[in-house]
């Protein structure tokens, strides 16, 4: 269960889209709901009311009564990431940016993936209905097992979260592949079957599968033959090498979000 939503609002259309997301679970997992619009301190004070009508249709219009609005001036990743930390929030909802937007720009979305200590819910589907399927990319990771028990929390009950592991394999005979998939198999059904055991009583249904070949063309794939409405990545963003490691993986999909994408650090 989330008891706090903090979202991010850039007057802009995704935002809404995220606004009416955010506003669902809000609803779903009964959360207090809290609106944050940065400011551009370069605007004039007649772009600022602006701003804030804006705003104020959005909330009339998607999201439910008792909404906090918060509009603070600085820099967009600093300010949602100290909002995150003084409001307490238990999830970030941002809108997926498809084109490049000077003020909340992609090296923003890459600053706030990073840094963020609480999960991160990218929107970039319009459809907010709850969710019904997700895909989970699963390695031996603890990041990887955070990011599936907090979607098995975020997604209604009854609903399907697949857990994929992609096995990338070394050199050797086919036989020798052969014998490391079967390893990886065994491996991934007991982490899973550990995992379960954490979990609560009542939730979406849990399936798993080890596939081979290269992760970013197995999710792709998966997510379209699954039709994934969510894809769940777990992210360290601590080191430099997670840092790399994020850009390689978490970062590609919250920039080419082909589905909504909740990262998990």
């Amino acid at each position: 269960m989330f008891n706090h939503i903090l979202i991010a609002h850039d007057v802009r259309d995704t935002a809404d889209m995220a606004l009416c997301r955010a506003t669902q679970l809000a609803q779903q997992h009964n959360a207090r709901l809290t609106l944050l619009h940065v400011l551009d301190p370069s605007q004039s004070s007649e772009q600022h009311e602006k701003a804030r009508q804006a705003l104020d249709r959005s909330l009339t219009q998607f999201a439910p009564a008792g909404t906090e609005l918060r509009m603070l001036s600085g820099k967009p990743s600093e300010v949602v990431l100290q909002q995150v930390q003084d409001s307490g929030c238990d999830l970030l909802v941002l809108g997926g940016h498809h084109q490049r937007h000077d003020f909340f720009s992609g090296t923003s979305l890459d600053r706030i993936a990073r840094r963020c200590t609480v999960p991160l819910l990218l929107v970039a589907r319009n459809d907010f209905a709850p969710y019904q399927r997700a895909l989970a990319a699963i390695d031996f990771s603890l990041c990887a097992c955070s990011a599936l028990g907090q979607a098995y929390r975020l997604l209604p009950e009854g609903t399907e979260l697949h857990a994929l592991h992609v096995f990338e394999p070394d050199k050797g005979t086919p036989k020798e592949v052969q014998l490391q998939l079967q390893t990886q198999q065994g491996l991934i059904d007991q982490l899973l079957q550990d995992e379960a055991q954490n979990l609560p009583e009542k939730g979406p249904t849990l399936s798993h599968e080890v596939i081979q070949g290269g992760i970013l063309r197995c999710l792709q794939e998966q997510i379209k033959v699954r039709r994934s409405e969510l894809l769940v990545l777990g992210s360290h963003g601590r080191s430099a090498l997670s840092q790399a490691l994020l850009g390689s993986l978490a970062q590609h999909f919250l920039h080419k979000a082909p589905c909504d994408v909740f990262v998990v650090r």
